[in-house]
């Protein structure tokens, strides 16, 4: 549900392409923003799901049933 889900719909996207294994240069031009932007939103998301790398970070998504 929406209320436990910490990450902004933007970040969410992020995500989604993040548990599809693809590289931040790819995710940037998927999404037309620049590849420092996805950096920061990556970061964000470690922050928000407690968690230090992409492994974590698909799991503990997973977890969250945000994938």
């Amino acid at each position: 549900s929406p209320s436990n889900n910490p990450l902004s719909p933007r970040k969410l996207d992020v995500l989604r392409l993040l548990l599809e294994g693809l590289p931040n240069k790819t995710i940037a031009s998927r999404l037309s923003l620049s590849e420092n932007t996805i950096k920061v939103h990556i970061a964000g998301i470690y922050a928000e799901l407690n968690v230090h790398n992409r492994v974590q970070a698909v799991l503990r998504a997973r977890q969250l049933g945000l994938n």
